[in-house]
């Protein structure tokens, strides 16, 4: 037995349940954790457009309601925390 295994083995034990238990319970908390944060980094952004969504961000853009050029780099992390979100929103549904 690895001493990882050796631990979850005690952890489980002490909080009586099974390590499976713990594990699922363990992921979900860390994946939520990092939901969190990615949740806290879209606030902040969509916060400073004032949009909500990074489609609503491009019809912005097409309106010239914000500027491209000095946006493009928001424009590319939102899209990227949004997609980021959805797949943490997933894994968290399936571990339900």
């Amino acid at each position: 037995m690895t001493t990882i295994d050796s631990v979850i083995g005690s952890a489980a034990q002490e909080l009586q349940m099974s390590a499976d238990q713990l594990m699922v319970e363990g992921v979900r908390l860390l994946l939520s954790r990092r939901l969190r944060d990615i949740n806290a980094r879209i606030f902040e952004i969509t916060g400073r457009y004032g949009i909500s969504t990074v489609q609503e961000m491009v019809e912005r853009y097409e309106t010239g309601q914000i500027d491209e050029a000095t946006s493009w780099r928001d424009y590319q992390d939102l899209d990227h925390l949004q997609y980021k979100q959805n797949r943490l929103l997933e894994l968290i549904e399936t571990l339900e």
